[in-house]
């Protein structure tokens, strides 16, 4: 049956993309930092019944604003603390998304763009595995592209000026609100971009901006206005300072060389990244698909060299050139797929061949060289990295099936001149490769990479302690053991403490008072135990604190309990 069958009207594509995104999305542990980090911030709303606040361990997190927890804490008031109830949102947008690719399709080229758009999104690597993920990007890149859309629509509806100012307007600010004015930045670049590549041609009205600019002030005042009036500037002021560190120095050990985000679309978005090399320079015979397509060639261009220049380099940075980069490789294979005279490219195949073969016998490649692990494991030089590979995980030759399917279906294309099957395939073979990995890979990674770490937190979860990582960043303690909000003796004591013995108003930054929690909790007076998670390499470190008792060692984790130092009061 053909794809085009299959897709026959958005309640099927709502269906499939439920099929592709919903299932098992709760069977494999929250990964560090940024899933259980954004979990925590919504868990610690419920916990302490402030939905208001963005929270870390009960104290103001200043780095992210707080529209994207709201939504995972309604997913955990319907499912449950849990993966899934973390996940779910991004499987809803990743199904909105779809739906409005298709409707955008559909309505500016006809419905074959609109399908072929959609599978081939939803058979890309990234774009597949991302609605299953429990992180930000999806629902900022899609209120950045729907604000794009709808400044598209203004250049060329300027009757409906007022209505889709208005939607812009409100799209800006829902993006401000999930994640910062980035939204802004790459939304404005992208229009003096498309203003300066048709010559001005694009200028919309002085009345339009203004509305656009109002809405979005409303927008976002609702929250960060109303956060300033409560609580002073201290988490704009911590906001744009996180900000600006991103964009100027390397963070966390992400400092990666100008060209990083260039091959992270390239494979990452396979093999939707090689049509889409032929795409960008297609000649346009429809106006309004024409201008569109300029768009997403200005939101691709815009938001891959911002992030390129960025210090700090992570892969989903440069998530939101994943919806250009897809509606440009499919109209480019559209025009494959009606007009039969056309050839492939040879270097398209070439170039699909040696990035499918090579992802493919990396993949396929993985069960057989995790099975010899204690072959190699003493070569490596991380003592850390050393650890994690002792996990007991078993591994078995019919989990190299991922790999395999996708060099089956990239030499299929590659040999087969009837690419009208062959296209296709390879995006289904990549959709199913991925699931593949989702099931049946991930949670053996996940066991090497944090499973010991994420077991000893949750084994206290109903013990009156505290749980801290040393060394090393990680919000596991949090989340997994489940920490409740303190009371208030314990709440005064926690703020003497952060601030350093002072019973003053809040005069240090956020991570200046950690420190000083820390500090507090490895040689201060606490009044109850407190739990440690180290990594192995800083065993030596941590020995020579006298009161600090050793409960194990696993898989590259080291864990020590501390006894209370004061016994409590009731």
């Amino acid at each position: 049956m053909k794809l085009s069958q299959i897709l026959k009207n958005e309640w099927t594509i709502v269906l499939l993309a439920a099929i592709a995104w919903i299932p098992f999305i709760g069977q494999v542990h929250l990964f560090d930092w940024d899933e259980i980090n954004f979990a925590e911030n919504a868990r610690e709303m419920i916990a302490s019944g402030d939905y208001f606040s963005v929270q870390m361990n009960y104290i103001r997190f200043t780095e992210k604003p707080p529209l994207f927890f709201w939504l995972q804490t309604i997913s955990m008031h319907c499912f449950g603390i849990n993966e899934f109830a973390a996940r779910f949102p991004n499987a809803i947008a990743g199904i909105i998304t779809v739906v409005s690719i298709f409707r955008i399709g559909k309505r500016w080229g006809n419905v074959d763009l609109a399908r072929t758009w959609v599978w081939v999104y939803m058979g890309t690597f990234f774009t597949f595995l991302y609605p299953r993920s429990g992180i930000i990007d999806p629902w900022f890149n899609l209120f950045i592209f729907g604000a794009i859309y709808h400044f598209f629509l203004l250049t060329i509806q300027p009757e409906h000026s007022k209505k889709l100012a208005a939607l812009t307007g409100l799209l800006l600010g829902l993006a401000i609100l999930t994640k910062g004015p980035v939204a802004l930045l790459l939304c404005l670049i992208s229009y003096i971009v498309m203003v300066l590549v048709n010559k001005g041609k694009l200028l919309i009205q002085s009345t339009s901006f203004l509305i656009i600019a109002f809405i979005c002030f409303i927008t976002c005042f609702a929250w960060f206005g109303v956060d300033l009036f409560r609580h002073g500037p201290r988490f704009m002021v911590e906001f744009i300072e996180r900000q600006i560190a991103l964009f100027s120095t390397s963070d966390a050990d992400h400092g990666e060389p100008f060209f990083y985000h260039w091959w992270v679309l390239l494979l990452g978005c396979f093999p939707a990244s090689v049509f889409f090399l032929k795409g960008i320079v297609m000649k346009n015979d429809n106006d309004a698909l024409h201008r569109f397509h300029q768009w997403m060639n200005s939101l691709f261009w815009v938001t891959l060299i911002v992030f390129s220049l960025v210090t700090t380099k992570i892969i989903h940075y440069s998530s939101l050139c994943w919806l250009p980069l897809t509606f440009i490789a499919a109209r480019y294979i559209d025009q494959l797929l009606r007009e039969v005279q056309m050839k492939i490219p040879v270097w398209i195949k070439v170039l699909t061949g040696i990035i499918g073969i090579f992802i493919g016998l990396l993949l396929a490649a993985i069960p057989f060289v995790m099975q010899r692990v204690n072959q190699w494991k003493d070569m490596v030089d991380d003592p850390f990295a050393r650890g994690n590979l002792e996990a007991t995980v078993n591994w078995y030759p019919w989990q190299s099936l991922a790999g395999i399917l996708i060099i089956v279906a990239t030499l299929y294309f590659i040999l087969n001149s009837s690419f009208k099957r062959t296209i296709p395939l390879l995006f289904v073979s990549v959709a199913m490769a991925t699931l593949f990995l989702v099931v049946f890979i991930f949670p053996s990674v996940e066991a090497i990479s944090q499973r010991a770490n994420i077991d000893f937190f949750t084994s206290h979860q109903n013990e009156d302690c505290y749980r801290e990582t040393l060394g090393y960043k990680s919000y596991a303690p949090y989340f997994y053991g489940r920490v409740q909000p303190p009371d208030i003796a314990q709440r005064e004591l926690i703020q003497v403490v952060r601030n350093n013995g002072s019973t003053q108003p809040d005069t240090l930054s956020t991570a200046e008072k950690e420190i000083n929690y820390k500090n507090w909790l490895i040689r201060g007076p606490i009044n109850k135990p407190v739990y440690f998670s180290v990594k192995i390499m800083d065993k030596p470190v941590y020995d020579t604190i006298p009161d600090f008792q050793l409960l194990g060692i696993k898989n590259g984790f080291v864990f020590y309990r501390r006894a209370a130092a004061v016994q409590k009061t009731n």
